[in-house]
């Protein structure tokens, strides 16, 4: 066996981020598979955007939405098993690297025949998460043909494709898009600060907090402030939390929304007692419910406790304004802040009219178009 050159191996680690967009990055300069040296590059901050699509039948998709299949529960099991594939794709893909995934997100959107997929990969590595994102969403595909083929047989999985992806030396790509690589300074900057800074400064929100012992002054409010921190952070300008009884959260969230801020999340009052109002109070005020954006709050929820069962929340737009109720315990709004960390900004975008249909922008990116 011929002795290998360290430097020349050095010299060819690098695959595309290094220079060589003109050459497979798996493949050496003798034609051999390899596995990228990927020590030489620096940590930064990466997501992947995945989508596709299963297309079925109308009766499928009936009962999917009534949860009448013979196996029940399929879209939060076809979302345990991307979430799972994801987490795996080292073990399925051979040349992957095993990577330290910081958040997984599968979201599914109900079509009259159809079931869209989005799957949005996120880490802090050396190395970029498409993979992951790409197998979470082809997972989630197979998982969905497994849970409904009793009734359709040939349902089909299609269009998985990768549609963005940022991190690394290349920066930002897109899907029929072309975006400025960014620099170095750029990728090493913390991903909210860096989307705060590339997001307008007329961005407003409003937190309210649905506590009538809070608001009595006999127990300390611990949730607003989380939310109106991770809302700065994120380049929204917002005041202190609003603490209410639950008997006023009413006419709070009204002159909330009637102040047309972009963003108003709720925290607290979602549960079963008599006491909790929040989801009727928020329906009131509400034009169009998301459906989606709360089954994933709960499902979320849900791989934390099973109480996550219990919550009534609901998501939807005012105008163009989104509202969201997150459950009132610290562990509740840390989950729900970690799936709206996915989807908010680009609902933000969407409901503003500000984002193209098919925008996609870092850390977020949901759109059905």
């Amino acid at each position: 066996m011929d002795a290998v050159n360290p430097d020349a191996v050095n010299q060819d680690a690098g695959g595309a981020d290094a220079g060589g967009a003109d050459r497979l990055s798996h493949v050496d300069s003798e034609g051999r598979a390899r596995m990228i040296d990927v020590s030489g590059k620096p940590e930064t901050h990466r997501v992947a955007i995945a989508r596709g699509r299963v297309q079925t039948t109308a009766e499928v998709i009936g009962l999917v939405r009534a949860d009448g299949l013979p196996k029940a529960d399929v879209l939060a099991t076809a979302r345990i098993a991307g979430i799972a594939g994801a987490k795996r794709t080292s073990d399925l893909i051979p040349l992957c690297h095993p990577l330290p995934l910081t958040g997984v997100t599968v979201i599914f959107e109900l079509g009259e025949t159809t079931i869209d997929i989005e799957a949005i990969a996120k880490t802090t590595g050396r190395t970029g998460v498409e993979m992951e994102a790409l197998t979470a969403v082809a997972v989630a595909g197979l998982t969905l043909h497994d849970m409904i083929k009793a009734v359709d047989p040939g349902s089909t999985i299609t269009d998985i494709r990768l549609d963005f992806k940022s991190g690394g030396k290349r920066g930002r790509w897109e899907r029929g898009r072309t975006e400025p690589v960014r620099t170095a300074d750029e990728e090493a900057r913390p991903a909210a600060q860096d989307e705060a800074q590339a997001r307008p400064a007329s961005l407003t929100a409003r937190v309210i907090v649905a506590s009538t012992r809070g608001a009595a002054g006999e127990r300390e409010d611990t949730t607003g402030p989380v939310i109106v921190a991770w809302l700065a952070e994120r380049g929204y300008q917002t005041g202190p939390a609003m603490v209410v009884a639950d008997a006023d959260v009413a006419g709070a969230l009204a002159d909330a929304v009637g102040e047309h801020p972009s963003v108003v999340v709720t925290t607290g009052g979602t549960g079963v007692s008599p006491t909790d109002v929040t989801p009727e109070a928020t329906r009131a005020v509400l034009d169009r419910e998301l459906p989606g954006v709360a089954e994933a709050l709960r499902a979320r929820g849900l791989a934390s406790t099973p109480a996550a069962a219990l919550s009534r929340g609901l998501a939807g737009t005012s105008g163009r304004t989104v509202v969201v109720n997150l459950p009132g315990s610290r562990g509740g709004v840390a989950d729900g802040l970690e799936v709206l960390d996915g989807i908010l900004a680009h609902l933000v975008d969407q409901v503003s009219g500000s984002a193209r249909h098919d925008e996609s922008v870092e850390t977020r990116e949901h759109d059905r178009g």
